[in-house]
């Protein structure tokens, strides 16, 4: 069987040796079992992370690397006018904390979500015309996830980068510090950390 223990982030197709074709409620879970698209017998080792999205890579303690691509599978498209109905639907959709695929093709903006009779009438009631069919989910990253190239280069971050990290974080809510106060700042935060 082929461990795969690292996160390479998006990849080339021709960078795969084996691609691994997976729905949505897979490509949450780190650890699992599963064959590859080509039958060869595969296990999931990863840390709990972001969703797997299609043309992410993983590599194996050997060395190859699998290509993740997202399975075909009963979803909802929900669409509406553009503007303020969309952001409208995403918003109160996304605050149900589901997973959510956003995007636009010919025919306009849409939202897309697993079958869920809740966040179908939800839609509905905010005007969306729904389409029940067959294709990817591939959700919206996490913001935060995509801060520095996301988790996938997270090992070979040394601590104190990321401490960094969280702190410029902050101080992006909190503008009214000024200059110098955030300096004075940054000198407690390391003073802080190195307890």
């Amino acid at each position: 069987m082929l461990k795969l223990i690292e996160r390479l982030g998006p990849i080339a197709e021709n960078a795969a040796s084996d691609t691994l074709t997976l729905p949505f409620e897979l490509r949450i879970r780190g650890r699992l079992k599963a064959d590859s698209d080509s039958g060869q017998a595969l296990g999931l080792f990863l840390d709990r992370g972001p969703v797997l999205r299609d043309g992410e890579g993983l590599k194996a303690e050997s060395g190859e690397v699998v290509r993740i691509r997202a399975a075909i599978e009963p979803v909802v498209t929900a669409r509406v006018s553009a503007g303020l109905p969309l952001a409208r639907l995403a918003y109160h959709l996304g605050n149900r904390h589901v997973q959510l695929a956003l995007g636009e093709d010919e025919k306009g903006s849409w939202v897309r979500f697993p079958p869920d009779h809740v966040l179908e009438e939800l839609a509905a009631l905010l005007g969306a015309e729904l389409e029940h069919h067959n294709a990817t989910f591939d959700p919206e990253p996490g913001a935060y996830n995509q801060v520095g190239g996301g988790h996938s280069h997270g090992h070979s971050h040394s601590h104190g980068h990321g401490d960094d990290h969280d702190h410029t974080h902050n101080h992006e809510h909190s503008q009214e510090h000024s200059q110098e106060h955030s300096q004075e700042h940054e000198h407690e935060h390391h003073h802080h950390h190195a307890h």
